[in-house]
């Protein structure tokens, strides 16, 4: 699987993801046993009590963090995949109708920000067509690909090949594309890997982590897989979040990073359908 090129023989794909996720988060206010845990500050509460403090969060992704992110996509030129929870987009038909506008990718993040790993497989069939509908409904497109919420059931990637999914990211274990077993009545899916380590989550999980911490580490991986990419295919995601981005002291970090790559030969900015759909006509199923 090491014998192709990238387009125009690029040392690296980079892949922009933008997490859209904001109002579709676990919330007493929608129904749910439990109150959304991921904070800005890491304070989960025990109690099933509405947290309206932490929806407020959330709401900033929407209301300030996406003009901020846009601005640099824009400005810099970037095709993004936007990982969306279906219904934050039916909630924010603004940003819905910019991915559309710019021709960034929609890939389907569940119908809402929630875990399907205790599904059963009828549960998680209902789970899949009900986001992939409704982000074909927002965006004029129906989407190619599938993010769980970190995680996902045996059954998930048959699923998706059912209806008619082309790759999934659900995988941190390679820096390149590759084809995956599903079971032995469907072929191979493609599998575009997700990166954890560059993710900007981590400055929520760790907020002793600045974004001069995150700006570095994200350089340095690029530097070096783009220096593996002189004798094999190499990919780098870079993971954002209107909510933590998005924020007036981190969006700098976002722009620092976007200004280097961009002036690094040999980078393609690719949507991860446009990497999958290479990766399959370069390197076809055995």
């Amino acid at each position: 699987m090491k014998n192709y090129k990238w387009p125009n023989e690029a040392k690296l794909a980079l892949s922009i993801v933008v997490n859209v996720e904001e109002g579709s988060e676990y919330s007493i206010g929608e129904g749910d046993a439990i109150t959304e845990p991921v904070d800005e500050l890491g304070v989960a509460l025990k109690k099933p009590i509405r947290n309206y403090g932490n929806e407020s969060n959330y709401r900033y992704g929407i209301n300030e963090g996406h003009s901020r992110v846009a601005a640099l996509l824009d400005e810099y030129k970037v095709n993004a995949t936007y990982t969306a929870a279906a219904l934050s987009l039916e909630r924010a038909p603004e940003i819905a109708a910019y991915i559309k506008l710019r021709g960034h990718e929609a890939c389907c993040h569940g119908w809402r920000w929630v875990h399907q790993f205790s599904f059963d497989e009828a549960k998680e069939r209902e789970f899949i067509r009900k986001g992939l509908d409704s982000i074909e409904r927002t965006t004029g497109t129906r989407p190619a690909g599938w993010l769980s919420r970190y995680l996902h059931t045996a059954n998930t990637r048959r699923l998706l090949q059912e209806e008619g999914v082309t790759y999934h990211m659900d995988d941190y274990s390679a820096d390149a594309p590759f084809w995956a077993a599903v079971d032995q009545s469907t072929k191979p899916m493609i599998i575009v890997p997700y990166q954890l380590d560059t993710n900007d989550m981590k400055m929520w999980l760790a907020p002793a982590y600045m974004p001069s911490q995150w700006l570095e580490y994200a350089i340095d991986s690029l530097d070096r897989l783009h220096r593996e990419g002189e004798t094999q295919p190499r990919m780098m995601s870079l993971g954002l979040h209107l909510r933590i981005i998005g924020r007036p002291g981190r969006i700098g970090a976002l722009e620092k990073f976007l200004n280097y790559a961009s002036q690094k030969p040999g980078i393609w900015f690719a949507r991860r359908i446009d990497i999958a759909q290479h990766f399959a006509a370069s390197v076809p199923v055995q």
